[in-house]
């Protein structure tokens, strides 16, 4: 068997799905089916029950699984140890986030990147968005999980990690909070409370000035951090915009949170710098995108 079909196989019985199989291998499901079907030839047996609802191991499948698992593992393991050695991977990684969610990521993957690689250390720095994209140019952390977009040539937006249902955040006190899904049309009913000083790509991503179908959206007083935003809303002064999962990280007393049923997903991505190529934060790339969770 060659490596690929060891691989294929193995990433298909973990998933179960050809689809997600394939985003994980970075091929086609094409290339995905083609391979297990030719392996499936070469042991004279199917390996998979697929139909159009499921697809499951045979009993075949789970014992080859079960054989080649292991010795799969201490293949990568070794591997690892190896490059490991030779990148000699050492120091200290620092490492910013915006979101609470996101750094419950970033502390299994430290978990993780510390068993693969013990001479390296991993520091988290939650931060909002403006200093962590400045504490990342300024070199004050070496990798950053925010939400894109971001204006600056010299920062690199890597693969997005997690993506969460945007909401419009209001006070109780507005009919709107009594609903349980909101349009975006909704945001010209109100001002909208910002965050101040972010980019100008970064505010009509999220404070646009008008809805898609043409009216002012009024751009109410802005905020430094995210508690001053909420303070704002609270007080009845506008509404603002963010993920609905900030209702159960931020949750606060005058405050609602109500997903929109038409807006795009507040997405969160890895960045760093465009001349960073060191062995460590390579490293550490691949380990928070191997504990990322399987997009949806």
């Amino acid at each position: 068997m060659e490596r690929y079909e060891i691989e294929t196989f193995l990433t298909l019985a973990d998933e179960l799905h050809f689809a997600r199989t394939a985003e994980r291998l970075r091929v086609s499901p094409g290339r995905v089916s083609q391979t297990i079907k030719a392996l499936e030839r070469q042991i004279g047996g199917a390996l998979f029950e697929r139909s159009s609802r499921r697809v499951a191991l045979t009993a075949v499948g789970r014992q080859l699984r079960d054989d080649l698992l292991p010795a799969h593992e201490q293949i990568q393991r070794a591997v690892a140890n190896a490059r490991d050695a030779c990148a000699q991977v050492s120091g200290v990684l620092g490492i910013g986030f915006t979101a609470p969610w996101t750094g419950e990521l970033l502390v299994h993957a430290g978990d993780v990147f510390a068993s693969r690689y013990p001479r390296c250390a991993v520091e988290l720095s939650n931060m909002t968005y403006n200093d962590a994209v400045a504490a990342l140019r300024e070199k004050q952390v070496d990798l950053l999980i925010a939400e894109p977009p971001v204006e600056e040539p010299d920062v690199v937006v890597g693969p997005v990690l997690l993506s969460e249902r945007r909401a419009l955040v209001v006070s109780t006190a507005h009919r709107l909070a009594k609903r349980e899904t909101a349009s975006v049309e909704d945001l010209a009913l109100l001002p909208l409370v910002t965050a101040a000083g972010v980019s100008q790509a970064w505010r009509q991503e999220f404070y646009p000035c008008r809805t898609p179908s043409g009216r002012r959206v009024v751009q109410g007083p802005t905020a430094r951090g995210w508690e001053g935003v909420l303070s704002l809303v609270g007080a009845g002064k506008g509404a603002t915009v963010a993920a609905a999962r900030a209702g159960t990280y931020h949750a606060r007393p005058g405050i609602a949170y109500v997903p929109f049923v038409d807006a795009g997903p507040v997405e969160y991505a890895l960045m760093w710098r465009d001349e960073t190529r060191s062995a460590g934060l390579q490293a550490v790339i691949r380990t928070i995108l191997d504990c990322a969770p399987a997009p949806h």
